[in-house]
């Protein structure tokens, strides 16, 4: 909220920069989604993120972004009307069609609309670029879409190239990296994707170094702090990432962490001991998560894992406790459907 209030500021004195909208339009879009979790890294390490339900923005919110994505796109357009070769008005374009692209997947779940948006982002990105070698910041959209379109199966990637669509992995966490250390105004969102990308291809020591420059630089945002957890887990290194989640935990309750969803650290603070086979403490962490307050679907999902793990622990009416509390957070969910066949058949952990 004092983002938005700071960028606002600035919008009122510079209302036809599109660079100053932007500012405004990102924190705006990044906090619906942070309020509903869907800037969690796990949704996106691997494929579920594909099938998952739309983020339920209200219609005031979805407003306000159309109208400050609109706003930005026009004021661009008229700069590039007296000058195509415009470099801040081309990446102040670009950012914003990368800002739809994030809205289009994340919230709208429209993928091909939000392809459309991403790749003329890079397009734009890319020409800023070869006007303006120095502007690092172009590189975290066109590393982050290299990147991407590099991970695409042969099949797909040689349909992609008929298209004109082409990236390279290697080159795309090369610019992530590059963007990252050179300071701009993009330096963090590069190495959010970069940790990310790293722990999506395995490379966890990698990624937890990029991590740790975001944790020292921003000790007060929970999601970074989260993300070490994470990491740790994805390495199979669950002592490690149980005692990352602990100290989460602990400094959400000294009030360390604006905003914190303590929940979410709890409940995974429990898959992280429940890998250890620390069945007993798993149980206590999931109750914690799922009794705390804050995002029903991750209570949710922590119920669920308490009573699964109760089952694992032959306490059979303390686990249908936990699946009828789960059922009743909200009926219509897959994991309610998980619950109520537990509740005929108890959960073996096959």
């Amino acid at each position: 909220e004092q983002a938005i209030q700071d960028f606002e500021k600035v919008l009122n004195a510079r209302p036809d920069d599109p660079v100053a909208v932007n500012h405004v339009l990102d924190a705006v879009l990044f906090r619906e989604l942070y309020r509903y979790n869907a800037l969690d890294t796990r949704l996106y390490s691997k494929q579920g993120f594909l099938t998952s339900k739309q983020v339920p923005l209200t219609e005031s919110a979805k407003r306000r972004i159309k109208e400050l994505s609109d706003r930005a796109m026009s004021l661009s357009a008229k700069r590039l009307k007296s000058n195509p070769n415009d470099a801040q008005a081309l990446y102040a374009r670009g950012t914003t069609e990368g800002i739809r692209a994030t809205y289009l997947v994340m919230v709208e779940k429209s993928y091909f609309a939000g392809l459309r948006n991403a790749l003329a982002a890079r397009r734009d990105h890319e020409q800023v670029l070869k006007l303006r070698p120095d502007m690092a910041d172009a590189k975290t959209i066109v590393g982050a879409h290299n990147f991407v379109v590099g991970s695409l199966t042969l099949p797909v990637k040689a349909v992609a190239g008929i298209a004109g669509i082409h990236g390279d992995k290697k080159k795309g966490l090369e610019m992530l990296a590059e963007a990252g250390r050179a300071g701009g105004e993009t330096n963090v969102d590069a190495r959010v994707v970069l940790a990310l990308f790293l722990r999506r291809e395995g490379r966890f020591d990698d990624g937890l170094v990029v991590v740790h420059t975001l944790i020292h630089d921003y000790p007060r945002n929970f999601l970074f702090a989260l993300e070490e957890g994470n990491l740790l887990y994805d390495a199979h290194k669950y002592a490690d990432s149980a005692a990352s989640f602990q100290g989460v935990i602990s400094r959400c309750k000294q009030k360390k962490y604006p905003n914190a969803r303590i929940e979410v650290a709890q409940l995974y603070l429990g898959d992280a001991l429940r890998a250890q086979g620390k069945l007993q403490e798993a149980y206590e962490a999931y109750q914690a998560g799922g009794t705390a307050g804050g995002i029903a679907d991750i209570r949710q999902r922590a119920l669920l894992n308490a009573g699964e793990v109760s089952d694992m622990l032959a306490r059979r009416q303390v686990a249908l406790l936990e699946y009828r509390a789960a059922i009743a957070l909200n009926g219509s969910s897959d994991d309610a459907e998980t619950a109520r066949k537990y509740l005929e058949k108890p959960y073996t952990g096959r």
